[in-house]
């Protein structure tokens, strides 16, 4: 017997094993609890914004000559998409034990249409010739430079899911 086999048999070092094995096990368990409450808050969640999202409908359905509440209500239901999508992470994590960065990069990719419809809407008031004031021209170039970096960050997400998809990168 070497003496390396000799040490890795020794009383002390099978402890060790099993101690490490038990709190990796016990660490296992309280990670799988951790992701059944955080899909459960996450699923009402969802739950209670796709409502909203009906009821705006709703509400929309009374006004049907305005578009703030399409806008609104797309806002509502690209978030009840995050929601989903985030979802999705945290049951492929729990199956897989990994994360994988493709849910992470198409959550971001929704946050920043969700943003993109916001911007236009709220810049919808401001180029209105009636609604013009001193303020406006600010406002409109910080909507304008926020557009852009959006746009950006858009092609940035799309072309990463692109290559993570072409190559599987995970």
């Amino acid at each position: 017997m070497d003496r390396e086999t000799a040490i890795k048999t020794t009383p002390e070092s099978l402890d060790d094993t099993k101690f490490i094995l038990g709190a990796s096990t016990l660490f296992h368990r309280v990670e799988q609890i951790i992701y059944v409450a955080l899909g459960a808050v996450l699923s009402v969640t969802a739950m209670v914004a796709l409502a909203g999202a009906t009821r705006l409908l709703w509400d929309g359905l009374q006004d049907w000559t305005g578009t703030a509440a399409v806008f609104e209500i797309i806002d509502r239901l690209l978030f009840v998409l995050m929601l989903i999508e985030i979802l999705y992470t945290v049951r492929a994590s729990m199956a897989t034990g990994a994360l994988s960065s493709e849910p992470f990069l198409v959550v971001g990719l929704i946050a920043c249409i969700r943003r993109i419809l916001v911007i236009s809407l709220e810049t919808s008031n401001v180029t209105q010739p009636d609604k013009w004031t001193k303020s406006s021209p600010e406002l409109f170039h910080a909507a304008m430079t926020e557009l852009g970096v959006l746009a950006g960050l858009v092609i940035v997400m799309v072309g990463a899911i692109f290559f993570i998809r072409r190559f599987r990168l995970g």
